[in-house]
């Protein structure tokens, strides 16, 4: 089996929620939801948070949360990885982020699939169904498939197109949810920033106008990432609601 090691990027100067890793979420921080839903996937040796904030890792220290604190030049959280990966040697690498509470050990579970059944996989990531309406969100990454499930693109814009409007359409949201082999993260940080990424501020076309291929799975349960205040309400209320059913 592979060693898979499980990477929580958290950065606490986000400029549309300040201090956003420990922003509180039915009492918890953000942080901690995070870690505790992602901790309980099978298949992950190791589960820790990377930081550029004192404020972060004083928290994990504080209630037994593996952290490491990485530099504060890393502009993406895949970016801020491959400074984990110099650090500490694994096979397959797992991008959690850190900003996404809702996130299951099935998500986990389900990026780890390929990897067992094709050895040639070198990127996977996640997609869940959405409607037509919610397409049209700029803010929604959206994500095409060729018959084999394998990624042909990631827009912002609503893809596909139904030119002759004779439907139907299925529409996919891309959940950010990544795993790697340690080769193709490797090769991702060296490579410079690709056209089609930099029009769509989209880093994952990196991969696929360099010739990676990424393994897209599908999985029935959305989450809410959290960028906004608007966004905090929403999980909170989530939350609580999960309480309140149980």
């Amino acid at each position: 089996m592979h060693r898979v090691l499980g990477v929580i990027p958290a950065r606490l100067e986000s400029t549309r929620l300040p201090g956003k890793p420990l922003r509180t979420i039915c009492g918890r921080p953000m942080i901690a939801w995070v870690y505790e839903n992602a901790r309980r996937a099978a298949g992950l040796n190791r589960l820790l948070v990377a930081t550029d904030s004192t404020e972060v890792e004083s928290f994990c220290r504080k209630h037994s949360i593996p952290v490491m604190m990485t530099s504060r030049e890393h502009k993406s959280g895949t970016d801020r990885m491959s400074e984990v990966m110099a650090k500490e040697p694994a096979e397959i690498y797992v991008n959690i982020q850190g900003d996404e509470p809702m996130i299951t050990p099935v998500h986990v579970e389900r990026l780890l699939v390929p990897f067992e059944q094709a050895p040639e996989t070198q990127v996977s990531t996640l997609k869940v169904a959405i409607d037509a309406d919610a397409a049209l969100d700029r803010n929604v990454v959206k994500v095409v498939t060729d018959l084999a499930g394998r990624a042909l693109y990631f827009s912002r814009a609503r893809i596909p197109f139904d030119r002759d409007g004779t439907g139907p359409v299925r529409y996919f949201k891309h959940q950010g949810f990544y795993a790697f082999r340690a080769g193709a993260l490797k090769k991702f940080h060296h490579l410079p920033p690709s056209p089609l990424e930099k029009l769509e501020k989209l880093e994952q076309l990196r991969f696929l106008e360099n010739g990676i291929e990424i393994a897209v799975l599908e999985t029935p349960r959305d989450t809410i990432g959290v960028d906004t205040e608007e966004d905090l309400r929403r999980v909170e209320e989530y939350f609580q609601r999960e309480r309140t059913e149980r």
